[in-house]
């Protein structure tokens, strides 16, 4: 998936998104375990999308300017 098409989405999408992404790399690993797996970059890819679609959340939930460094909010 895309970032740009990850950024489209909503947050409870995203989630979503996230949830069936997740059942899908349980799924896969238990494929890989037996020994059934055929494609074996697509766990990486799995990975590679939850970690996108998380960082997109966090984005979009975090309120403008936290995270920056040097403010003082004390």
């Amino acid at each position: 998936m895309k970032p740009s098409e990850i950024r489209a989405l909503s947050i409870d999408e995203l989630k979503q998104k996230e949830a069936d992404l997740r059942k899908e790399l349980f799924n896969l690993r238990f494929q890989l375990s037996k020994g059934e797996l055929q494609n074996n970059q697509r766990v990486l890819a799995v990975r590679k999308d939850i970690a996108r679609i998380l960082t997109v959340i966090t984005e979009k939930g975090a309120p403008a300017g936290a995270g920056k460094r040097g403010s003082k909010n004390a």
